[in-house]
């Protein structure tokens, strides 16, 4: 009832009065008035109400407007964080040299504020939202801090005063209260209604939410108030449940408990049994009580739903459900809330943590108090959120939301430290992870598909393709970042156990089976899951307890996780049924168990020193774990060799995800790393024999010329060889784990990256395998990372190609590193397509090429190895097993006798293998000594295991076993059929050192003595030994004999298999020799002398040739043994050989060599000739500018005078004359330009601006001026005569270019009509009748037809004469009198009047409507005219704006201007000039006065002295009949000129102040008299200012500011400068004109010779008058006296009555000064566009735009794709590109860095003007770092939009739909 008194009363006095009453010491009136007063307001039943929020406004400003107490507030704000919280998409910085976590980030003022010069920064787009951090010295170094936080604010705060925030203490609970009942009212489950009804109930809470915010952003006192109230324990029992009597609050507080139920979470209470429960919570875990169920039931409950889910997918294999009894239950599902904070997350939750919700919740981080309750809720939730983030259907945002809050939390290792000692962190998220993992478990069929006990995830299930786990996994990795954590983790072994089971759920999934028969149907994508999975899950939690194990003291962490490693690893192997031969047809390549084997012993050694025998397990276990990481390599193997192509493309995906360089350290090395370990441990003979049988090239290791192979396809065989091969070099020569230091592993990193490519920083940053944690030492972009480039690579700065396409900054290797340091073991490692290997070895055949060590096709060169670790030093006896250095010898055979299926390749491996050999001794210690007395066996070939000794062993016989079809076979019955017994082994071919028994010719012996080998046996025999050893160490097994090993044969495959005996008697060395000869083609390539002077390191490049030479020099070198045989084969070789042995065979082979010699010189011809050929076409047709080729069609000036021009047609080739019938045609550009229009007076470009203050004024450019100039005439004189009295086309002008190639129109048609038939089309439109040039494919639209007849005006026409100028005089008028002709109708007549309307249709209407009555012929003669100017202008800034440079020009080469002035002029003269308005008249006759005339008429004519002259020249050139004599050319311009000049002394006059006019009309007035007056300045300058004086006020109306205008004082020789600049461009114009017309050449000049140059070529100046300084007046020709003419055109101007003086003057003063036109003056810095504009709201909308762009030529801000700003369905940016540059524009997007170009309907990216440091573009600011101008890329876009050339240069073109 009081309430209601007090609702009535208005909200300020009620407030006030309630916070008097509060103050007083007895305040219970007052909180009893308070409390009916909010009831009644913030009544929970009424919903959301905005009145209620206006209260609580208000009571909590006690009085006082809210805003003011904001204010007041905020004054006691003593927070040292910034903690301003951002959403996605946000723009904020990150520091790496001031970044303490990796996760650092600043809001762009703080690091603005903040010192960050020469830092590691970068700019980003956030994906999650995030928090600034400044402030904060757990996260950043306080050297980071900005200015505005590194203060300790909090200490000259004043003291909150006591009664500020009472009412907020008081009111506040209660606010809070409603929102959680609200959100309690609103929750429904999501089975009984759509989960929108969620969004709707936020979207009635957003005032209340906003207004939390709000109080939050009231800085530190407004938040300590709110922590104390969000995390009392009291008030929220208080107000939670309810009091007795209020039943709404009783019904609310049960939907809590039913909602936390139907969450699979059971509050504590009913839970426990008996009082025990509230004891056990009472825990420092809180809710971690131990007691009840099992999880088991929980876990089945909540599967029967997650069963129907899941087993909609078709064929989903039955998920496994594990009884999870090892973990503590009670933290997966119990909560209980204590306080507001508590069930505030868990709604939050609930509601899939709405965006604002979590806003709030962070923005009260900066508070200390909050943010430890705040992390402990949040743990205590983790298992709820993960249960919720599963069932969501928007996972994905999510996600993102939980990483927003857990990356605040988790990052602050001092927290993190203390949640996992209080809240158990560490279990509950492994438990978690577990949990969420155990819900997608599957068997797995790896080995025993029956049996098999191991599950793994399933990676097609959602969870893992989503990536859902993400969120959870990323904070896992954020703590163990932390070392206190991961030491806790460490020490911890249940956690351990628990974490291994977890990784041995990826251990073997995502199986492949091979695909046998057909292709399979449904390519699976499971894949990407896998490996996200295994390296976000696996791998990088393992890099970061990597990073905690480098010092001596953790050894202990280390064989801990090794020994866990080895029992689960025992275990799976027990679960999958694993024996010792791995399932065929199955590959996986995730193996996560074994790589944290690996990483973990490879740091055990490399930085703790450990001894490796200490942590490795048995032989057998050691045999065991090595079977699958090779399995991978055969498979990499087998998938390049196509055999599994039936399975798709995906199989060569995951082949080269596997070795992609973020995947590569965490999978490919490790498992070579564990490979090699095995080899350096294992029976070398045992580990090369399983490494041969994996690959499956065992069948054709026989010397055999045929053989049966079991498993492979005959095409299959050489790539899988070369595969088993290449994979032993690898194994043996690969240091990274076992020998080289970090820096040399980034050294040899970069250069194999350079070496397959040039790159630019960026790429190389992404290529280069980092290590993936975060903290650790060398992270890309660190100074090692710098210093590194530096040493290996040269900068290759951005460059500009005449094409236009742009390069980036590149990186490229130095001479010395492609000489010293290319390694292409290291390429073929990292290589994720084969090309690649190609590529870096043809560059390396180009840098041999060019420093001219090696011209030939090089084979890859041997590198020397860093030294192996001792540890390692094992593995050298790889190389030095008799089972390798038999497969040596056999290919070495193989080769030379040219078996099948060898390649140059395998040669190049085997040698390879040889050198290491060499180059890799097992024992130094012994002196090389005569090899001892072979072993008894008789199986066994080498006497010993030392390769240097066995390479000079000759092996005598070999015993085969061959199909029955075999050569072997046939040579054998024919000795049995000639009945001759072998011969026999005479004693120089045994071996050396060893008495030689001599053989008889008895079969039986020789089949002894013959050599037999199988691998598969040797490989078992092997094995059963070992096995043997470790089981009986006492009882040595009697080693069995291994016979010809026919079982392990097909039995029965066809063709029978007999066993041969080969006589082979050679040895290596032999083999070598005679090798080198078939290379070198020279029977004895190898002389004895050759011995002599042998040394290895010369042969480092080169091919096979060099390769042999260098091994048997390194041979000879190594021992004395050697060096003899090899003298021995070299002369047994050496003698030349009689030449009756000459057999046919060999003859035929020279005529071949010579022959093949022929073939290839003749190729080289035909290619020398087309590449001249193409050449030349490149030089003509092509290139958009050279000014040095010369021009393509140059019209006639070649044949003889009278003769007619003959043209091409590039379509049909024929070529002839353009006719009336067939007319031939340019093939044409048309476009409007405003480029024209944009030009300025000041040379320097404008500024874009970058603050609020600077504008750019439009005003001022000559597009404008002339818009004026033109409007002003029109209003006071008559229309017709004003079209005549300007040109327009400055902005929206056409301009037409030619590629200069021609066609008969015919043809064009022809050829359009193909186009348009052809539905493949390119960019451009047919409809819009677009195409490309048939021949050089430059872009075009129109076809302008060529007139028939002569070229350039020639004979007579040029004759000079002498005629007087009057006769010329009257000649000219006579010809404007003739009327024009209406063309005859023919086929040339109809195109040149398409190609009018063409021209029309380029521009837009409003460019061609001036007059005041549209479509009057006048409109059309001013528009054709001034399509001539356009032309003639835009060639004249093409050449720079003068015509100094002479004739070599781009525009002239290819000019059509010619051809364009005969349609204009044909168009022209349709419309005759009245005679009486003859301008010619008035130039050239003193006129009767006309006063009469005018009465009748409102407007008169535009007085001569407003005329614009160039526009005259243009018009009489065009009216006059063509061809036009050169001397009537000539009169006009003289006559123009007389004009122009007068009109420049007049400018000149104006410009004067008082005195100096007087002055000058004085000194003038003398020279009057004196002859030749007409041709002195002085006294037409007089007679002006004596003229005009007389009109009104011409003068006068400028007097007062024009003192101003002339401080400087004119002198004779600067009036002289400045007629001479004012008439300058007229003369320009004419000069171009004439050129044109009559083809007369340009010469250059420099630029103060200009004028007298230009004067002379037109005549203007006789010829003797050059000498001697130029006076601008000798050039006038006066047809009658001077003075009555300037009179008569004074008079013009003086006789207009009803013009103002202003516009008068203002029209007198014509300045055709314009500079040339230029894009705006761009920032250096690009940062400095990007705050100012990226924020900026659109002027048409206010919002701000997603996409904003710039326009470079004017500087509008306009938005790109903006639905806000589109009108008639386009958008702005075509828009503005319409109104600005007449359809043409150039875009800068500001959130990308990139320019787009709009030209017309089509658009295309540009590229950037803003590179980094390093030379490269950022597009979309991917990488964000700082960027700064490319000068010369600006300019080259600038030449591109002044020189029109956009459409020949950009190549992706595509259309916008206006769109944009």
């Amino acid at each position: 009832m009081m309430a209601a008194s007090l609702l009535r009363r208005d909200k300020k006095s009620t407030a006030a009065h309630l916070k008097a009453d509060l103050k007083r010491t007895d305040n219970s009136s007052g909180l009893r008035q308070l409390q009916e007063l909010l009831d009644s307001v913030l009544n929970p039943e009424r919903g959301s109400d905005p009145e209620a929020l206006e209260w609580c406004k208000w009571l909590l400003a006690g009085g006082e407007g809210f805003d003011e107490f904001c204010l007041t507030v905020r004054s006691y704000d003593n927070a040292t964080l910034c903690g301003l919280v951002w959403t996605a998409n946000f723009v904020a910085y990150r520091c790496r040299t001031c970044g303490i976590s990796p996760c650092m980030s600043l809001c762009a003022e703080c690091f603005n504020n903040g010192d960050h010069t020469g830092h590691d920064f970068n700019m980003f787009r956030s994906q999650a939202g995030g928090a600034c951090d400044c402030g904060d010295g757990n996260v950043m170094r306080e050297s980071g801090f900005c200015s505005r936080h590194r203060l300790k604010t909090g200490e000259n705060v004043p003291l909150v005063p006591q009664d500020l925030l009472l009412m907020s203490e008081m009111v506040l609970p209660r606010f809070i209260i409603t929102i959680i009942q609200y959100l309690r009212d609103g929750y429904t489950e999501p089975e009984s209604a759509a989960d929108r009804d969620l969004q709707k109930v936020l979207q009635q809470l957003e005032p209340q939410i906003s207004f939390l915010e709000e109080l939050t952003k009231m800085g530190g006192a407004m938040r300590t108030v709110l922590t104390k109230i969000l995390t009392n324990q009291q008030t929220f029992k208080e107000l939670s449940m309810g009091q007795e009597e209020n039943v709404y609050a009783k019904k609310n507080y049960e939907k809590y408990l039913s909602a936390l139920k139907s969450s699979g979470l059971v509050s504590v209470e009913e839970r426990g049994t008996g009082g025990a429960a509230a004891g056990a919570t009472e825990s420092p875990g809180g809710a971690l009580s131990l007691l009840g169920a099992t999880a088991a039931a929980v876990l089945e409950d909540s599967s029967k739903e997650e069963d129907q889910d899941g087993l909609q997918g078709v064929g989903q294999r039955k998920r496994v459900k594990l009884s999870s009894s090892t973990k503590d239950p009670s933290i997966m599902d119990t909560l209980k809330h204590k306080c507001f904070l508590e069930e505030l997350l868990f709604w939050t939750i609930k509601y899939e943590f709405p965006q604002k919700m979590v806003t709030f919740l962070l923005n009260m981080l900066p508070d200390q108090d909050y943010k430890i309750t705040f992390t402990k809720t949040f743990v205590q939730h983790y298992a709820f959120i993960m249960k919720t983030l599963m069932k969501s259907h928007e996972s994905d945002t999510m996600s993102n939301r939980i990483v927003h809050i857990s990356v605040q939390l988790f990052s602050n290792e001092e927290l993190a430290r203390h949640v996992t000692e209080e809240c158990q962190l560490l279990d509950i998220m492994v438990t978690v992870l577990l949990y969420m993992m155990e819900s997608c478990l599957i068997k797995s069929e790896l080995q025993d598909e029956e049996n098999n006990r191991h599950v793994v995830v399933n990676c097609g299930e959602a969870l893992l393709k989503n990536n859902t786990y993400w969120p959870l996994v990323s904070d896992f990795i954020n703590i163990l970042s932390h070392q206190s954590v991961a030491k806790r983790f460490l020490e911890d072994h249940s956690l351990l156990l628990l974490w291994m089971s977890f990784v041995s759920f990826f251990q073997g999934m995502n199986l492949n089976k091979r695909e046998l028969n057909e292709h399979v149907e449904f390519e699976s994508q499971t894949y990407y899951a896998a490996f996200a999975a295994e390296l976000e899950a696996c791998a990088q939690p393992m890099w970061g307890l990597l990073t905690h194990c480098k010092v001596k003291e953790t050894h202990e962490y280390t064989k801990t996780v090794v020994r866990y490693c080895l029992e689960t690893l025992q275990m799976w192997f027990d679960a999958i049924g694993f024996v010792d031969e791995p399932a065929l047809n199955q590959l996986t390549f995730h193996l996560p168990l074994h790589r944290y084997y690996a990483m973990f012993l490879s740091k055990a050694v490399k930085c703790q020193g450990l001894d490796l025998d200490s942590l490795l397990p048995d032989q057998e276990m050691l045999m065991k774990i090595m079977v699958h990481p090779l399995q991978i390599q055969a498979s990499l193997s087998e998938i390049h060799s196509n055999m599994w192509v039936r399975n798709g493309l995906q199989i060569k995906g995951q082949a080269m995800t596997y070795v992609q360089s973020h995947f590569c350290n965490s999978m490919i090395d490790p498992d070579i790393y564990l490979l090699q370990v095995c080899a350096s441990r294992l029976d070398p003979d045992y580990f090369i024999s399983s490494v041969f049988e994996r690959f499956k090239v065992v069948d054709l290791l026989t010397m055999a010329s045929q053989h049966q192979n079991a498993v492979l396809d005959s095409e299959q065989e050489r790539p899988m060889l070369e595969g088993a091969l290449t994979f032993l070099v690898l194994l043996c020569s690969l240091r990274i784990h076992i020998g080289m230091s970090d820096d040399e592993i980034l050294r040899a990193e970069m250069v194999s990256q350079l070496c397959m490519n040039d790159r630019t920083h960026s790429s190389l940053l992404d290529l280069i395998p980092e290590n993936p944690n975060p903290k650790s030492g060398v992270v890309p972009g660190s100074c090692s990372f710098e210093e590194m480039l530096s040493a290996v690579a040269d900068f290759k700065a951005p460059v500009f190609e005449p094409g236009g396409s742009m390069q980036q900054g590149m990186y490229t290797p130095k001479a010395e590193v492609w000489e010293k340091e290319f390694d292409p073991i290291m390429v073929i490692l990292r290589t994720v397509y084969r090309r690649d290997v190609q590529s870096a070895m043809d560059r390396y055949a180009a840098f041999l090429k060019q420093s001219g060590m090696h011209t030939g096709n090089p084979w890859p060169p041997y590198k020397e190895r860093t030294p192996l670790h001792p540890c390692y030093r094992g593995l050298v006896r790889l190389l030095h097993c008799k089972t390798l250095h038999i497969v040596i010898f056999t290919l070495l055979y193989k080769i030379w006798m040219d078996h099948q299926n060898m390649s140059e390749h395998v040669l190049c491996m085997v040698l390879y293998l040889i050198e290491l050999g060499l180059d890799n001794q097992v024992q130094e210690d012994k002196v090389e000594e005569e090899p001892c007395i072979e072993e008894h066996c008789h199986d066994s070939w080498f006497p010993g295991t030392s390769l240097l000794s066995n390479l000079h062993h000759v092996i005598n016989f070999v015993r085969v076993r061959v199909p029955e079809t075999a050569p072997e076979v046939e040579r054998k019955r024919e000795r049995e059929r000639e009945r001759e017994t072998p011969p026999s082994t005479s004693s120089e071919s045994s071996t050396y050192g060893q008495s030689s028994r001599r053989l008889t010719g008895n079969w039986r012996e020789n089949l002894r003595e013959a050599q037999v080998f199988s691998l598969v046996a040797e490989r078992r025999r092997k094995f059963q030994e070992i096995i043997n050893r470790s089981n009986h160490e006492a009882s040595q097994a009697a080693r069995p004999k291994s016979s010809s090993s026919s079982r392990w044969l097909p039995p029965g495959s066809p063709p029978q298999l007999v066993t041969e005996i080969l006589e082979i008697r050679e040895s290596m060395l032999s083999l070598l020799v005679k090798l080198h000869q078939k290379l070198s083609a020279k029977q004895n390539s190898l002389s004895l002398s050759w011995l002599a002077e042998v040394d290895p390191a010369k042969h480092s490049h080169g091919d096979g040739i060099t390769a042999i030479e260098r091994i048997l020099a390194k041979a000879a070198t190594r021992s004395r043994h050697s060096k003899r045989c090899l003298q021995d084969i070299c002369g047994k070789v050496c003698p030349p050989i009689p030449p009756k042995k000459n057999s046919p065979g060999d003859k035929k082979s020279m005529d071949k060599e010579e022959r093949r010699q022929r073939a290839r010189e003749r190729q080289q011809k035909l290619l020398a000739e087309f590449a001249s050929r193409q050449k030349s076409f490149m030089e003509t047709a092509m290139d958009v500018e050279s000014p040095e080729s010369d021009a393509v069609m140059d019209v006639g000036s070649s044949e003889p005078l009278d003769s007619e021009v003959l043209y091409d047609c590039v379509i049909c080739g024929q070529s002839g004359p353009s006719t009336e019938d067939r007319p031939t045609g340019l093939v044409v550009l048309l476009q409007a330009s405003s480029v024209l229009g944009h030009r300025c007076r000041s040379d320097t470009p404008k500024r874009l601006p970058t603050t609020d203050e600077e504008q750019i004024y439009p005003e001022d450019t000559c597009g404008a001026t002339h818009d004026v100039r033109l409007s002003i005439m029109q209003r006071y004189f008559k229309d017709s005569s004003c079209l005549q009295s300007v040109s327009i086309g400055w902005d929206g002008g056409v301009y037409v270019q030619t590629c200069g190639h021609t066609l008969h129109i015919d043809c064009h048609k022809s050829y359009m009509e193909s186009l348009r038939n052809d539905q493949v089309l390119q960019g451009f439109s047919v409809d819009k009748g677009e195409f490309t040039c048939p021949l050089c494919r430059q872009f075009a639209n129109s076809v302008l037809p060529c007139r028939p007849g002569r070229g350039t005006e020639a004979g007579a026409w040029h004759a000079p004469s002498n005629k007087s100028m009057a006769t010329l005089v009257k000649e000219v008028e006579d010809l404007q009198e003739q009327l024009g002709i209406f063309p005859v109708e023919s086929n040339l007549s109809k195109e040149m009047e398409s190609v009018i309307k063409d021209i029309k249709n380029t521009t837009q209407k409003k460019y061609m409507d001036y007059g005041k009555n549209p479509g009057s012929p006048d409109n059309d003669f001013l528009f054709m005219y001034s399509v001539a100017r356009t032309n003639l202008e835009l060639e004249l800034v093409h050449r720079g704006g003068n015509l100094c440079s002479g004739g070599a020009s781009a525009a002239a080469k290819r000019s059509c201007l010619n051809q364009l002035f005969h349609v204009l002029a044909m168009h022209m003269r349709l419309y005759s000039i009245d005679s009486a308005y003859n301008p010619w008249t008035r130039l050239t006759q003193s006129t009767p006065s006309r006063e009469p005339e005018f009465c009748d008429e409102e407007h008169p004519e535009v007085p001569m002295l407003f005329r614009d002259v160039p526009s005259l020249l243009i018009i009489f050139i065009l009216t006059m009949p063509h061809p036009l004599r050169k001397e009537h050319f000539t009169c006009v311009v003289k006559v123009l000129y007389s004009l122009q000049y007068t009109q420049a002394v007049v400018a000149l006059s104006i410009r004067f102040s008082r005195e100096e006019r007087r002055a000058w009309s004085n000194a003038g007035a003398a020279k009057k008299n004196t002859p030749n007056s007409d041709k002195s300045w002085e006294a037409l300058l007089a007679h002006v200012i004596s003229e005009l004086t007389k009109a009104k006020d011409v003068y006068d109306t400028n007097s007062e500011d024009s003192s101003v205008l002339s401080s400087s004082v004119w002198s004779p020789q600067s009036i002289e400068f400045s007629l001479q600049k004012i008439c300058l461009p007229f003369l320009r114009l004419s000069c171009l004109l004439q050129h044109h017309l009559y083809g007369d050449s340009l010469p250059g000049c420099p630029v103060d010779e200009e004028f007298s140059l230009l004067a002379g070529c037109l005549g203007l100046l006789g010829s003797g008058q050059s000498a001697g300084p130029l006076s601008s007046a000798a050039g006038l020709k006066w047809n009658i006296n001077a003075f009555d003419m300037i009179s008569q055109w004074c008079s013009e101007v003086m006789g207009l009555s009803d013009t103002p003086a202003q516009q008068s003057v203002s029209l007198l003063v014509q300045d055709p000064q314009w500079v040339a036109p230029h894009l705006l003056q761009l920032p250096d810095n690009y940062n400095t566009i990007f705050q100012y504009y990226h924020r900026k709201s659109c002027s048409s909308c206010n919002k701000t735009p997603k996409d904003p762009a710039l326009c470079l030529v004017c500087g509008a801000f306009v938005c790109l794709k903006g639905h806000c700003c589109k009108q008639q369905g386009v958008c702005e940016c075509v828009l503005h590109s319409q109104h600005c540059g007449a359809a043409t524009g150039i875009f800068l997007l500001i959130n990308a860095s990139v320019i787009i170009i709009i030209r017309g309907h089509r658009f295309c990216l540009w590229g950037s003007v803003y590179l980094d440091a390093h030379g490269e573009e950022d597009r979309d600011l991917r990488r964000g770092k700082p960027l700064y101008l490319c000068e010369e890329r600006y300019r080259v876009l600038e030449q591109q939009w002044v020189s029109h050339t956009f459409d020949h240069i950009n190549k992706r073109w595509g259309p916008h739909y206006n769109g944009l």
